[in-house]
């Protein structure tokens, strides 16, 4: 069971008319909003004419904010078994439905842009859900917009003591922030993402595994998978050197997959480590998709 989270800015009317096409989404959307997709009236099928092409209304950030929170309400109501939440930004919100493993109910609260700021203001649309586990990855719009490393880190301290009060019964984990394809990178705003080194996200990713243990919730290091030789994001995994291909999204779901079985609540005892990049190799480090516990500290 797979419920698709869905928003993407005004500034960007492609990716809101492919979401508005989608035969799943749509019928959400019209619910929200009746009037953010135009009717057509129905005409004879014509070899000579080709069915009109109607434009999408944009919606607003609200708007799209309106449909999170509507999913997040259908999913309370119907109460899913091993309800998994992917809270955070468009990697998230792109991640394709038939790759999430299949032995769990999935609700996908990914946000187009978003910071830690803005996804502590919609924290409380999951009031009312029951998750098994919420998977948090966010941050490299806070990077790309100039906010600091440390209120970076507030905000992902307030974010997980929000959730664990509201949520006692859930396990919370925390993924590492991606690096990016540097200098190959094709996606906008390429400047302010080269201001940010995938240096940077290295060490910030140290920090969060050590909020992460004195928080005492899980932490997800999927940086060696997605690194190569240079500490940057994998060509092979990318699309523009941020978003990830299918084939990046295969590997999160692997890592997914192995981590589920291995480390959370009712996993079997043994622990399974996932292979060192090239990069970690080369300077001695062995990265693995362990939890940041007491016993094991992942970086």
């Amino acid at each position: 069971m797979v419920l698709l989270g869905v928003s993407i800015l005004t500034t960007q009317p492609e990716l809101t008319k492919r979401l508005m096409n989608n035969p799943r989404i749509s019928p959400l959307i019209a619910k929200v909003w009746p009037n953010a997709i135009p009717s057509v009236e129905p005409v004879a099928p014509s070899v000579e004419a080709a069915p009109p092409e109607v434009a999408p209304t944009v919606l607003s950030y609200d708007q799209w904010l309106d449909v999170l929170k509507q999913e997040a309400v259908a999913v309370s109501a119907k109460n899913p078994e091993r309800l998994t939440v992917l809270l955070g930004d468009s990697l998230s919100l792109w991640f394709p439905p038939e790759q999430l493993p299949s032995d769990r109910s999935w609700l996908n609260q990914g946000m187009s842009g978003e910071t830690t700021t803005a996804m502590l203001k919609r924290l409380s649309f999951l009031d009312e859900t029951k998750p098994q586990t919420i998977l948090v990855m966010a941050g490299i719009n806070d990077l790309k917009s100039g906010v600091s490393d440390e209120d970076l880190l507030t905000n992902y301290r307030t974010m997980v003591q929000t959730l664990k009060q509201k949520h006692p019964d859930s396990e919370l984990i925390i993924q590492s922030i991606l690096p990016h394809g540097g200098e190959a990178m094709t996606v906008e705003e390429r400047d302010r993402l080269l201001a940010v080194s995938n240096e940077q996200i290295f060490k910030l990713n140290q920090k969060l595994a050590t909020l992460a243990k004195e928080e005492q919730v899980l932490y997800l290091n999927l940086n060696p998978l997605f690194s190569n030789n240079e500490g940057m994001l994998r060509s092979d995994l990318t699309t523009d050197g941020l978003h990830l291909s299918s084939a990046g999204y295969l590997v999160w779901s692997t890592a997914l997959q192995t981590f589920s079985q291995t480390q959370l609540r009712g996993a079997a005892s043994i622990q399974t480590e996932m292979p060192p990049s090239n990069a970690e190799k080369s300077n001695g480090d062995k990265p693995t998709v362990q939890p940041e516990t007491p016993e094991n500290n992942p970086q």
